[in-house]
């Protein structure tokens, strides 16, 4: 599936985004997006219903318990999971979901997930990792993007 930047800058430019499967579990990179996003002045919100607390701050069991709405959805647990999560989307009509996928694994990113939420009038970012746009874009992340731009899943 193909990343479109304009997709991508869209859904960054807003503020209180939600992280799926955000977790203090130091082996989970969700824990670490989540990290990344509240120390670059997003409006974060962990959900993981394994976790009470994410590096100290509140985490909800469902989108659905999280007290104010989300922008949007960063969605860090496996595919089967993920089309449980952008359904939730769905139901509470949030705009926008991003399904996470790093290098070498499915990740969050499915036919399913994808046009489920598609289908709804969400917009879909449909693979990636967004430490790859997230300003400053540390030197990995260039190179995991140039990696992507070279095998024509990100478009320029």
């Amino acid at each position: 599936m193909i990343v479109e930047p304009g997709v991508v800058e869209e859904f960054l430019s807003h503020n209180r985004l939600a992280v799926v499967g955000a977790s203090d579990d130091p082996k989970g990179f969700g824990g670490t997006i989540y990290r990344e996003l509240r120390d670059s002045g997003y409006d974060a919100v962990a959900v993981n219903p394994a976790y009470s607390t994410v590096a100290g701050d509140p985490c909800y069991p469902t989108l659905t318990e999280v007290p104010e709405p989300v922008d949007g959805v960063i969605v860090m647990v496996n595919r089967d999971t993920a089309l449980d999560v952008v359904a939730e989307c769905v139901t509470l009509r949030i705009p926008r979901v991003w399904l996470f996928k790093g290098i070498g694994a499915a990740g969050a990113v499915s036919d399913a997930a994808v046009n489920l939420g598609r289908a709804h009038g969400i917009a879909v970012v449909p693979g990636a990792c967004p430490l790859m746009f997230l300003e400053p874009v540390a030197a990995f992340h260039k190179v995991h993007r140039r990696f992507r731009h070279m095998n024509g899943s990100l478009t320029r």
